[in-house]
């Protein structure tokens, strides 16, 4: 297993990272989780990220318990906030002083974890002033609670803003975690840019696109049984923008490319964000642990120029590259 600074920092994380959104609590048994984990551990994976919205805080007590005995030091736990959790009462949601003081310690507490290493904000919060939310974060850094900052799926202009006011509070935003895939490249043309001049890294979620580029989705087919698209609780809302011909058929036409490389359709497709110097790990899902052996021998692969001409050539205009498609208006919370 390769690992990366995250960012402008000295944290160094494993390049393939375990999450537990859309499976620990929800789409696998608890047995299974704990089995991915090991998986994960087995195969070099350090790094594990989730969230407290996560099957409504359950995928961090699953988590919890699945790394429980492990040597903390040789972990780096990451978890979230912004999502409503529990009772969704008026200020459960959202970026607040209030909400980042009750939700660290929840989510601590739910990972058997007295810190975590990189504390999220999982999406901007239009409803609260930025100097609050940086202020409480800072509070959770200065407390001991957390040992660096992220983001989710922020534009450009609002990590210049955080990263500015995090060095006024002296803590240290290092991270953002967008989606980004062959197919979903919305943060190249701003958010990358900003984040190498700042010195924020990328982690980014769905590499494979929840599971088209595994080319296991064909034009004109009903979707596998048990796939995700099958799945209402699983991500099948998510999935359904890739689930159109023309899409699928380009996916197809990535499986020479991984052939003549020797590896898996996913492999590929987890080796090609990777390829990217802006990111420092790829956040790989799984619902049973020989995906996890599979995806991450993605880790230290480096596609040549060559091999990423001809992954652009086949995908033509199929990926999507709006920089305003950075985040969905829908998720901003009044």
């Amino acid at each position: 297993m390769e690992h990366r600074h995250l960012g402008r920092s000295g944290l160094k994380i494993s390049e393939i990272i375990y999450g537990n959104w859309l499976t620990h609590a929800s789409q696998v048994e608890d047995e299974r989780a704990r089995d991915c984990v090991r998986a994960a551990l087995d195969s070099g994976i350090s790094t594990f990220d989730t969230a407290d919205t996560y099957a409504n805080t359950a995928a961090e007590v699953v988590l919890g318990e699945a790394l429980k005995g492990e040597r903390r030091e040789s972990l780096e736990i990451f978890t979230k906030v912004y999502f409503p959790t529990g009772s969704k009462g008026h200020n459960d949601t959202g970026l607040s002083r209030k909400h980042i003081r009750e939700s660290i310690d929840a989510s601590l507490q739910r990972l058997q974890t007295d810190y975590v290493d990189l504390y999220q904000a999982h999406r901007y919060d239009y409803a609260t002033p930025l100097e609050e939310t940086m202020q409480a974060f800072a509070d959770v850094v200065h407390s001991g609670k957390a040992l660096y900052i992220g983001v989710s799926e922020w534009n450009a202009d609002q990590l210049r803003a955080g990263h500015q006011l995090a060095r006024e509070l002296g803590i240290q935003l290092i991270s953002n975690q967008p989606q980004y895939s062959m197919l979903w490249r919305v943060i190249e043309e701003r958010v990358v840019p900003t984040s190498r001049e700042l010195g924020i890294s990328q982690i980014v979620w769905s590499p494979i696109a929840q599971g088209i580029l595994t080319g296991k989705y064909k034009p004109g087919a009903e979707a596998p049984e048990g796939s995700r698209a099958r799945d209402e609780n699983g991500g099948a809302d998510m999935i359904k923008r890739f689930l159109d011909d023309p899409v699928l058929e380009a996916v197809q036409g990535l499986e020479p490319i991984a052939e003549d490389l020797g590896l898996s359709m996913a492999q590929l497709a987890v080796a090609w964000v990777l390829s990217n110097d802006n990111v420092a790990g790829a956040i790989i899902g799984a619902s049973r642990p020989e995906q996890v052996t599979e995806n991450v021998k993605a880790a230290g692969i480096t596609l040549d120029a060559d091999v990423k001409a001809r992954i652009d050539e086949v995908l033509g205009d199929i990926p999507e590259t709006d920089a305003a498609k950075t985040v969905s208006p829908a998720q901003r919370l009044a």
